[in-house]
């Protein structure tokens, strides 16, 4: 308890620390190739002298062949440290890759160069995912300083392309690099969880996205008889899929919301002028499944439905899957990732952290498929993708603290 509480003390005086990481970090723009840029070279060089300056047994850049990117390829990195006992490894994953800024009139800063105010860092990147980057290196600095060193093995990983799609980056590591991660080990992804860290991500829904089109036929809006409105059968078509509510009506408070969502969204642009009725309109469907469901048996559905809203307005209706990822089996609620991550949570916050589902897709999912139980938690201010993104200083530090905790102590039992 006192090496702990020692180590805890130690955190709280990196609040400069936390925030020159942050620095660096969002000055160095990672940037994928899909999203205008070139990579994450410049970042993860960075973080891979950070990671050194730590006193690794060994720091691993792990290169992802990319012909679009910088220099020909995306870079991971993978450090450990040994434990004074033999276990399993507690990982830390973090993606170093950011999103662009979007509509730079909606930043009351430069996205890319942090300003502090108060208790918040702005800048593109702070929160997803610098917060856990920042947050486990503290929280393992933090230990090491004390000269106290983790009980069992740590890894930190930092990886790129996780916001279009992980192909270079984790599915890349886990593809080539078999020998990195075992089943026994406890796998943390810092990149979700809400505002109280109470949060422990376990499981997620399927994702599927339906592109459907709408073929009428073009006339003049004052002579109708002569055409086939596909904007009204496309209206017609959209709330005849409530009706995928009732077909899919299963029920699991694991998730919030505890059932499958199937929200229109997206309505592509038709005709440009007013006096015409329109020939062809698309539209989008995102569906979130319950794991008990398949997409499959959710496009089947959409597939009848939409046959019944052609026969009443004689149009034609096309569906394509524009994506589709199918949840891997979650993580069991008592899996001892679930548990230390509990209980050093609740030893740092005094609160109580309980396992969820989500709706949304994370990059635990790609560890979940290939059979490694990985729970996604951090204590979050929500504004991932948005202007004026931003994480709370005390929240870094105290998600250290919890990190810290976990390295520690003798957790992973």
């Amino acid at each position: 308890m006192a090496a702990l509480e020692r180590v805890f003390e130690r955190v709280e005086t990196l609040r400069e620390e936390a925030v020159r990481l942050q620095a660096e970090m969002t000055s160095r723009v990672a940037l994928g190739p899909e999203n205008g840029g070139t990579g994450e070279h410049e970042k993860a060089a960075f973080l891979k002298g950070r990671l050194e300056a730590l006193g690794p047994d060994a720091v691993d850049e792990i290169r992802a062949p990319d012909e679009r990117a910088h220099e020909g390829y995306r870079p991971n990195l993978v450090a450990r440290w040994s434990g004074a006992l033999d276990g399993p490894t507690i990982w830390v994953l973090s993606h170093m890759d950011i999103v662009p800024p979007g509509d730079r009139s909606l930043w009351n800063t430069d996205p890319y160069r942090v300003e502090v105010r108060g208790d918040r860092i702005y800048g593109r990147g702070v929160e997803d995912n610098q917060h856990g980057i920042v947050s486990s290196i503290l929280g393992l600095q933090a230990v090491l300083d004390e000269g106290a060193g983790p009980a069992l093995p740590v890894g930190l990983v930092f990886v790129a392309d996780e916001e279009t799609g992980s192909r270079y980056g984790l599915d890349y590591l886990l593809r080539h690099r078999e020998d990195l991660f075992d089943p026994k080990d406890l796998i943390i992804v810092p990149d979700g969880g809400n505002d109280r860290g109470t949060m422990i991500e376990v499981a997620e829904k399927s994702m599927l996205w339906l592109k459907f089109t709408v073929q009428g036929r073009q006339c003049h809006a004052s002579t109708p008889h002569k055409g086939r409105n596909s904007l009204v059968a496309a209206a017609r078509l959209i709330l005849a899929l409530e009706g995928l509510r009732a077909d899919f009506p299963a029920s699991d408070p694991l998730f919030s919301p505890p059932r499958s969502t199937f929200e229109p969204t997206k309505m592509e642009a038709n005709v440009p002028n007013v006096n015409t009725i329109p020939g062809k309109d698309v539209f989008y469907l995102d569906c979130r499944i319950l794991p008990n469901y398949s997409t499959d048996e959710v496009f089947d559905a959409c597939e009848r439905i939409a046959r019944q809203v052609e026969e009443i307005t004689e149009t034609s209706v096309t569906l394509e899957k524009s994506y589709r990822q199918e949840a891997p089996d979650p993580t069991p609620p008592d899996a001892p990732v679930v548990r230390a991550l509990a209980s050093a949570v609740g030893r740092v916050t005094g609160r109580e952290a309980r396992p969820m589902g989500i709706g949304g897709g994370t990059v635990a999912a790609f560890f979940r498929r290939a059979g490694f139980p990985a729970a996604v938690w951090s204590t979050v201010s929500d504004t991932a993708h948005q202007p004026n993104e931003y994480c709370r200083i005390s929240t870094l530090l105290s998600d250290a603290k919890v990190f810290a905790c976990l390295f520690l102590e003798e957790t992973a039992g």
